[in-house]
């Protein structure tokens, strides 16, 4: 099974990383318009700015940005052994979520639960309640 998952996380690593490639290159694209473009691109006719295209694609990029260190420590995981397990409470992930979700590093109960490793309890919850 290692070995299947192996090939998951690369094959998902390297799909990441040409997402964030592409994504690099449109930035840049974008960036090279608004500075041969009228500043003032707010209320261009012709749609949206140039500052909401440079804010989305920014926003995705930085999303790839993390997915690509997500899939980077799963692969640091997987060769050291730690991926089996939650690392909020410590339940065996199973094989079937980690290949749903590659990166994953909670179960599902935590997962659902909006449990993180570094949880304590949220500023909202009562006294004496935290969270699992």
């Amino acid at each position: 099974m290692e070995e299947a998952e192996l090939e998951a996380l690369v094959s998902a690593r390297r799909a990441a990383a040409s997402r964030r490639d592409e994504l690099a290159a449109e930035l840049a694209s974008i960036e090279a318009s608004r500075q041969d473009s009228n500043a003032d691109d707010e209320h261009d006719p012709e749609g949206s700015t140039l500052a909401y295209e440079h804010a989305r694609v920014a926003s995705l990029a930085a999303r790839a940005e993390h997915e690509l260190a997500e899939l980077d420590a799963a692969l640091a995981r997987l060769g050291s052994g730690g991926r089996d397990e939650c690392e909020s409470c410590g339940a065996p992930i199973p094989p079937e979520r980690r290949a749903a979700l590659p990166s994953t590093r909670r179960c599902v109960g935590c997962a659902t639960a909006g449990v993180r490793p570094d949880a304590t309890a949220p500023p909202s919850a009562p006294p004496g309640r935290r969270r699992r």
